[in-house]
Order: structure tokens, then C-alpha cells, then sequence
């Protein structure tokens, strides 16, 4: 839900001076409210960060950041000032591989991978903002985790710089990510 606009537009550096523990997205500068999470969504979120970070833990080409963690995107190729850019989210899972990306805060720029775990209130965020969002900005992998459903929708970039058509998988499937060469994300445990 969008909060009580003050100004017209909102950006990264309004988002910084704002309380810790408030999680606030803004997208097109227009800053949302995240409601608390379900225990069922943090329980996909416990097991899925489980895997990766499993699959990462030897491994020093990658990191793996649960929610809240901010990416801030650059969709705007003229800023004049850091801070002025008009679109952070805070995905459930962010993974980024090019670590000159990650600062104290966060990540500026595309990450790798993301993971949006939807819920009622968030669902059309999930599947039509961000989705055009995280496109935009040239992220490579998209997964779209619905609980109720338990349903995954894997979006990935194609050579046009557009998601493809998603894969889709149930709690019976097992994943392959895309952007590695043998990761397999089992489902069943996530949504068990």
C-alpha cells in the first residue's frame, strides 16, 4: 500500500533518512509500506536462503542476502547525484555476484538473482511492478514464490533483455537456477 505522499517524488536518499526499522520500497519514487511477514512466508524464506547459502558456502563468487536487505536500481541513466535515484526494493532473497555492487547498506545496482515471496497485499506489486522493474534493470533470474498456490514462477532474461516465458513448478519439483551451473533448489522443502 502506498503511504501519504508529502512530496511528489521520493528518493534513495528519503529512504535513508528514514527509521531503521520501518521496511519501505519505493518504486517510480512513490515509496510502499511492507507489511510484517506471514510465518509461512518466512519459513520459504528460511529454507530457500538455506539451500543457496549451502550452495554458496565454499564458494566466494556470490552472495546470498535475506530481506530486509535494500537494492537500490538505477534506472535512470542521468543522475546527477547519488541518492537521487527513485526505485529501492527489498526483495525477500537477493543474490549478487558482482560484489563491487555491495556497499554497508546494500546493493547498488542489478543483483544477479531475486526472490519475491508474494502475499495477499503484495501479489500485484510482486507480479507487475517489480516484475517490470527488475526486467528494466537487467536482473537475470526472477522468481516469483506463491505460497498459498505453492506455486514458482522462474522468469529468466533472454538475449532481447526481456523475461522469457516463466517455468512454473509445484512443492513436487525440484530447480535448477540458471545462474549457476548445479544449484537444485528442492521445492518440497521450502513449502513442506
Amino acid at each position: 500500500m502506498p503511504l501519504p505522499k508529502e512530496k511528489k517524488v521520493y528518493t534513495y536518499a528519503d529512504y535513508l533518512s528514514w527509521p531503521e526499522d520501518e521496511r519501505v520500497e519505493i518504486i517510480d519514487g512513490v515509496p510502499y509500506l511492507q507489511a510484517a511477514p506471514s510465518r509461512i512466508h518466512q519459513e520459504i524464506l528460511s529454507e530457500l536462503h538455506r539451500q543457496i547459502a549451502n550452495f554458496l558456502v565454499d564458494k566466494e563468487c556470490c552472495k546470498v542476502y535475506p530481506a530486509p536487505f535494500h537494492v537500490v536500481l538505477d534506472l535512470e541513466k542521468n543522475m546527477l547525484n547519488e541518492g537521487e535515484q527513485k526505485n529501492v526494493f527489498e526483495p525477500d532473497l537477493t543474490i549478487v555476484c558482482d560484489l563491487s555492487k555491495l556497499d554497508e547498506r546494500g546493493c547498488k545496482g542489478s543483483p544477479d538473482m531475486v526472490i519475491e515471496i508474494t502475499s495477499p497485499s503484495t501479489a500485484r506489486k510482486d507480479k507487475v511492478e517489480k516484475f517490470n522493474k527488475y526486467e528494466q534493470a537487467g536482473i537475470k533470474e526472477y522468481w516469483i514464490v506463491e505460497p498459498v498456490e505453492k506455486i514458482v514462477s522462474v522468469f529468466t532474461l533472454q538475449e532481447n533483455q526481456r523475461f522469457g516465458r516463466p517455468d512454473m513448478y509445484t512443492e513436487e519439483d525440484k530447480v535448477k537456477v540458471s545462474i549457476f551451473d548445479d544449484l537444485i533448489i528442492d521445492l518440497y522443502l521450502a513449502f513442506r
